[in-house]
């Protein structure tokens, strides 16, 4: 029995050979799934994208035949008083008069809801449509009148076409003439740009249909180029992940050269032109000091200026790497200093509380809060216009929340439909990171308030934390 179950035992080559195999069938079946999701998604923009274009080029169209037809009786109209009904005849004979193409034409209602003009349905004229609604139970009439009285735009709703009878989609743009209590506008059937999006769709469904045959295709010849290869290819591939190994080595040595290299710039053009200027007035102090001149106080007040401004430096290069009170004392001072440089560079005020927490957060967690504490404060101070803010740091049942709120402006108005800036979005990425939560809303005095929370899995019992972490506040 042994036997006969050996021999249905995969040799070594041949694993290696699935374990090449299963995985590029998966892949080719993720990236099958993707590469369709991105075709349709892309297609789906291009034609919305179609769609907006063509249906702006209706509305463009409508919006200036009614300014011709608006120019054509503005003579009679911008003279007469309200109650003058020969200027009223005359212009709705005017637009009566008014019809182009199969279907155009300009209609009049007054604001009671009863149609004056309409040369191509006069079955409608003198009669009231108040409460007219389309097949899909959209108001017509009504909603006309409204955007009339409040000066002009344009409805989309569903009208009868004169020449299938059938119920297609239109567009009409409205004005008020608000002496007369008129709306005055013309419609245009949009089922040619339906129709072209529909075509759009189809040719989509089409191409996406064509992308997986090709990536079947090409998922077939790898498989069997892969079996046809087998341990060649497997040992090939070993040799080049060691390869790969070297080479990613390399590129971290890199990025570490890159950050010291930007290290080193900033210490050169800030920090060492400073220096530069100190050592020049101290210099200059001395010769005068030498010559007995009495104004060598000049030169030194400068230096120990220039000098402050170095030290300044230091400590910004060094917070902007890593802020070390984070690491010597936690994170409720690290909020605390951040707090107070940014109150004394800002002048905005700042109230900062917290409580000691009673279990401790562990690294991830409090460079992540850190860094959303700096980029919170950072859209303040460009953005908000606040005078105020309120910075709370506190653990509870759940894990441990941080929360900044602003009396400022709020959110700009693109980023309150769920289209967040990029410091939001970077917030956004941390608290996923950690498993956290990320509450983005409108602060009940005004302004903005933002919280984070980690979850308990990232607070460490008291057994745990460190010494410090056990003294300091977080």
């Amino acid at each position: 029995m042994a036997r006969r179950l050996s021999q249905f035992m995969p040799s070594y080559g041949q694993k290696l050979t699935l374990l090449a195999a299963v995985p590029l069938i998966l892949a080719v079946a993720a990236i099958a799934g993707v590469v369709a999701w991105q075709a349709r998604a892309l297609a789906e923009r291009e034609i919305s994208t179609l769609e907006g274009q063509l249906i702006e080029a209706k509305k463009a169209e409508l919006r200036n035949y009614v300014t011709q037809a608006r120019n054509g009786f503005y003579f009679i109209y911008g003279s007469a008083p309200p109650d003058d009904e020969d200027a009223k005849a005359r212009v709705s004979q005017i637009l009566a008069a008014m019809i182009y193409g199969d279907e155009g034409q300009f209609f009049v209602y007054d604001y009671d809801g009863t149609a004056l003009v309409s040369p191509r349905h006069t079955h409608r004229i003198t009669r009231n449509w108040a409460g007219d609604t389309d097949a899909e139970g959209t108001p017509i009439v009504d909603e006309l009148i409204r955007i009339a009285r409040n000066g002009a735009g344009y409805h989309t709703y569903m009208w009868p076409k004169l020449s299938t009878g059938e119920d297609a989609r239109m567009i009409s743009y409205v004005v008020g003439l608000q002496d007369w209590r008129w709306a005055v506008g013309t419609s245009v059937f949009i089922d040619d740009v339906v129709g072209s999006v529909a075509i759009a769709r189809a040719d989509v469904e089409a191409r996406v249909e064509r992308t997986f045959v090709y990536i079947g295709a090409i998922a077939l010849a790898a498989l069997l180029a892969v079996f046809g290869t087998g341990m060649l290819i497997n040992l090939r591939e070993r040799r080049l992940a060691d390869a790969k190994l070297k080479k990613l080595t390399q590129r971290v040595f890199d990025a570490q050269e890159e950050e010291r290299g930007r290290v080193a710039r900033e210490l050169h053009d800030g920090i060492s032109q400073i220096l530069v200027g100190v050592r020049y007035a101290l210099d200059n102090a001395r010769r005068r000091l030498e010559r007995g001149a009495k104004n060598a106080e000049e030169p030194l007040g400068k230096g120990i200026e220039s000098l402050g401004e170095a030290i300044t430096e230091v400590r910004r290069i060094s917070r902007d790497l890593r802020p070390g009170v984070l690491d010597d004392l936690g994170l409720g001072p690290a909020l605390k200093t951040l707090t107070s440089d940014f109150q004394a560079r800002t002048g905005i005020t700042c109230h900062f509380d917290t409580v000691v927490f009673r279990n401790r957060l562990d690294n991830d967690a409090k460079i992540a809060l850190y860094r959303i504490a700096q980029e919170a404060l950072t859209n303040v101070e460009r953005h908000s216009g606040a005078t105020e803010v309120e910075i709370d740091i506190r653990g509870h049942r759940r894990g441990a929340s941080l929360r900044i709120t602003d009396n400022g402006c709020g959110l700009p108005t693109s980023q309150r439909g769920g289209n967040p800036g990029l410091g939001l979005r970077n917030m956004q990425e941390r608290m996923d990171q950690l498993g956290g939560t990320l509450t983005i809303r409108e602060a009940a005095g005004g302004g903005t308030s933002i919280e984070a929370t980690v979850p308990l899995s990232h607070m460490l019992t008291p057994e745990s934390a460190s010494p410090v972490q056990k003294v300091a506040a977080e």
